[in-house]
């Protein structure tokens, strides 16, 4: 197991810390505690975020390098908040955040106060993200409950179990940049377990990559450099699934595909910095899926074999 913080949940901070540095009536989101996050040479870049010529000198710099990667991060973090949002209005009363990285959600969504979160990770980056909150002025939240697991060798059900998740209580799993760095046989794991534990009505909102930048069936400008990067960082893409197989893949383990957007799609929809337009990627995508009470027999029993 890897005894050092992802470096890509560090790129992920540094990425909301500057767009939370946009202009109000520009920016997606508010993220206070994405800098915090950040050390070294990304702690460095980060100051340069508050001022205007910094910030387009960093954005310019990381998406000549790394194309695809900023903008599509900025924008799946804003439909997550959304469809998080949603889920909570919707009656969601816990939320389960696997492979938190350094997601602030449980701190900066309002309505997420009233819930019990549970946020889940590997031990060496949840010990960072702790120590780094500790002295945030904002950082102490008692509806929080920090799970440390190794996913490989836990058993997820049983850990979530034991930090007092509720299977009779409506949730919303959150699976943020993780099911691109598993193996086919652990997302599918993970996605009948949800499935099993989830009370109907629950949700999940996860992200994955196209298939096709993994096997060459489908060319996307960006994603060799990308894909480089991440192989670069000691985390390669391990999985991804085709757009149109994901809605038949989740009614097989008891779910109902609600919506499946790429970030490409979602450029459409928001325009920051301006008259720039976030130009967010093909291959990735966010989906959300909700946990169907006609197909529970379906998750329960496949999850039982």
């Amino acid at each position: 197991m890897n005894t050092r913080p992802s470096r890509t949940a560090q790129y992920m901070a540094l990425f909301r810390a500057i767009e939370s540095a946009e202009p109000s009536r520009e920016r997606l989101f508010t993220d206070p505690f994405a800098a915090a996050f950040l050390t070294g040479p990304l702690k460095i870049a980060s100051t340069l975020r508050r001022f205007s010529a910094g910030r387009r000198a960093i954005t310019n710099i990381i998406d000549r390098k790394w194309p695809g990667p900023r903008p599509s991060a900025i924008l799946r973090t804003k439909i997550i908040d959304d469809a998080l949002a949603q889920s909570l209005l919707m009656g969601v009363a816990q939320v389960v955040i696997l492979g938190a990285g350094f997601d602030s959600r449980a701190y900066r969504i309002p309505e997420i106060a009233a819930t019990r979160v549970f946020e889940l990770d590997l031990p060496p980056t949840q010990r960072a993200k702790l120590g780094r909150l500790k002295r945030h002025p904002q950082g102490a939240r008692d509806h929080v409950t920090y799970v440390p697991i190794d996913f490989e060798r836990a058993d997820l059900a049983d850990v979530l179990e034991q930090a007092g998740f509720r299977t009779d209580r409506i949730a919303a799993f959150v699976w943020e940049g993780v099911t691109n760095y598993l193996t086919a046989r652990a997302v599918d794991h993970t996605i009948r377990t949800v499935a099993r534990i989830a009370a109907p009505d629950s949700r999940l909102i996860f992200t994955y990559v196209h298939r096709g930048v993994l096997d060459g069936s489908v060319a996307f400008d960006e994603a060799d450099r990308w894909a480089s990067a991440v192989r670069a960082r000691g985390e390669p893409w391990t999985f991804g699934f085709d757009p149109a197989e994901v809605g038949q893949y989740l009614h097989a383990r008891g779910f109902t595909l609600v919506e499946d957007r790429s970030m490409l799609e979602a450029s459409n929809a928001f325009i920051t910095h301006g008259t720039q337009r976030l130009q967010g990627s093909a291959l990735y995508h966010v989906a959300v899926a909700q946990r169907d009470s006609k197909l529970a027999s379906i998750g329960r029993s496949a999850g039982d074999e």
